[in-house]
């Protein structure tokens, strides 16, 4: 009896073990004030004339818009062709958590402070702001980026940008299914791509017919389809259509000027592998209201600028998520031990952590340095500069994200790959920046393009590297190879990928060189440039002062 009374009172313990050996969170926490790095490259390229704004938004990106991201992507956006009424209606519904993403990021200036503080630091600033956001969530980032980005091309039309940008600029965010001109703010989207082309915009086969007298800032019909239009309850579109002239330019808006549903027609929503919280649709035209932007036939020198620019928000957002991954994988592994040390005091962890802290700032320190050339495209040299970097940033960083990111998540380990944590998000994420505004060969082809229709961009190129020459002779070497390898032209096509490869990590090389932290300048060169012993991650050599890097790149409370 005895026995058996003293079973029951130990299966009375409901508890089976206490948890331990196990790291809090790292949120909340200030997306700024947390990371050296990010600080560091602001204040290099002169972004930190906006410091209390960083801030502030910084504690909204480690805190609130943390959580706002994780149900915004598990709650996907719903299409609904018809109200109950039967109506035609092409309405998408976002999780309230998604407009709160979208409400704090307008209301902080991210998708307007460049064309608000036009001068030195500008664009580096909202930089630092992007960086920031798309650690919190980087769907809605697009819609934003697009609305950014739009601000160039509309210019090329005074009548149209006169009535359109002060709604674009605005820091109201409106998400209502209602026509522009009720609203004080509003966002804008783009429709370029079509089945049969892709990539490959000429081979468009939408087509704008004049109301009247056509011309630019003037009313067309259009008829045709997107395959990709992402954000698609924006309140407009810069659309590519043919015209009798060619390939030209349109500002569609959701709704006609005269309070009408205009003929912009949802097919349906694509079920995409990640960037979820973002609605990415297939539309048609159905005889559409739309206004020409710039010139008949000029539609791809109108949106030459807004290119440049989605691709420099490539560069940034994918730079963003291989900091979040590294800051998470520093985090974890300094709160949990296995075989009697913390995991980021085993020398093999060290290595794979000091490998991805090094890869996470000269992504950031190029992205802040084609922002610092964004400031400057008054002068020659930079405007020349930035034509050309941000295809080389754009192809090379995100191309490393996502095996960066894969090995972040395997020194968290098993709980890095369930749900819960942001890393298969982040994951998820990661290749969609490659595809998207141009795949790597597109850009890499861009490069080619670039340097033999306008040799200047390279000689501008050539530039910035030579003012490193001098410090490392692994370094003065790898730019001889490169100067050999962009001479021969035999074969250049064939050989782009190597070639654009070898000039990001020069330029890496030369940023890190010449403005950056002398250790982590030091770390690279010995593990990019003179080569690294192995093709992963953790393979850095022997006399690297890992402990500073991680020291550098662990996230400061």
């Amino acid at each position: 009896m005895t026995e058996q009374f003293d079973l029951c009172d130990h299966l009375s313990q409901a508890e089976t073990h206490e948890v331990l050996n196990q790291p809090t969170p790292l949120d909340p926490f200030n997306t700024y004030t947390s990371d050296k790095a990010l600080q560091y490259w602001t204040t290099v390229f002169g972004g930190d004339f906006a410091e209390e704004k960083l801030i502030e938004f910084g504690q909204r990106c480690g805190g609130d818009l943390i959580e706002a991201g994780f149900l915004a992507n598990e709650n996907k956006p719903e299409f609904h062709t018809h109200d109950r009424f039967g109506r035609r209606v092409d309405l998408v519904k976002f999780h309230p958590s998604y407009h709160q993403l979208m409400k704090a990021a307008i209301a902080a200036g991210m998708h307007s402070l460049p064309w608000e503080q036009t001068g030195p630091g500008a664009h580096v600033a909202r930089a630092a702001m992007e960086y920031q956001y798309f650690q919190a969530d980087a769907g809605s980032g697009c819609p934003l980026t697009m609305t950014f980005a739009a601000v160039p091309a509309l210019r090329h039309s005074p009548a149209l940008a006169k009535e359109w940008l002060p709604r674009i600029l605005s820091h109201e965010y409106d998400e209502r299914n209602i026509p522009y001109f009720e609203k004080q703010g509003v966002t804008l989207g783009m429709a370029m791509t079509e089945k049969q082309g892709g990539s490959d915009v000429r081979a468009n086969t939408t087509r704008a017919y004049p109301k009247a007298e056509g011309g630019n800032g003037h009313e067309y019909e259009v008829v045709g389809h997107k395959w990709f239009c992402s954000a698609p309850m924006c309140d407009a579109f810069l659309v590519l259509a043919q015209t009798e002239s060619g390939l030209s330019c349109f500002l569609m808006p959701r709704w006609r000027d005269d309070g009408s549903k205009n003929q912009f027609y949802i097919q349906r929503l694509k079920n995409k592998l990640g960037n979820i919280s973002n609605a990415s649709s297939e539309v048609e035209f159905r005889g559409a209201q739309a206004w020409l932007v710039g010139e008949e036939g000029r539609g791809v020198r109108t949106i030459i600028e807004m290119v440049s620019m989605t691709r420099f928000d490539c560069m940034v957002g994918s730079s963003a998520l291989m900091r979040a991954a590294v800051a998470q994988a520093i985090h974890h592994t300094s709160g949990r031990s296995v075989f009697g040390k913390k995991l980021h005091e085993q020398p093999l962890m060290q290595n794979v952590l000091a490998d991805l802290a090094i890869e996470a700032e000269a992504a950031l320190a190029m992205s802040m340095r084609v922002g610092f050339a964004l400031d400057h495209l008054d002068d020659e040299q930079q405007a020349l500069f930035a034509r050309i970097t941000t295809a080389v940033g754009k192809y090379w960083i995100c191309k490393r994200a996502p095996q960066m990111i894969v090995e972040a998540m395997e020194c968290i380990g098993g709980v890095g790959y369930v749900e819960e944590s942001l890393l298969p998000r982040l994951y998820r994420e990661a290749p969609v920046n490659a595809i998207w505004e141009g795949s790597g060969n597109v850009q890499c082809l861009d490069v080619l393009r670039a340097i033999n229709k306008e040799p200047a961009v390279l000689q501008a190129f050539l530039a910035e590297l030579d003012k490193a020459l001098g410090h490392y002779p692994s370094y003065d070497h790898y730019i001889a190879d490169l100067r050999t390898e962009l001479a021969n032209h035999d074969g250049i096509e064939y050989r782009c990928r190597k070639v654009v490869e070898m000039m990001a990590l020069a330029l890496q090389a030369s940023i890190l060189i010449c403005d950056g932290e002398q250790g982590i300048a030091e770390a690279f060169v010995k593990s990019r440039i003179v080569g690294q012993s192995g093709y992963q991650f953790g393979t850095l050599p022997e006399g690297i002062n890992y402990l500073a890097i991680l020291k550098r790149a662990q996230p400061a409370g």
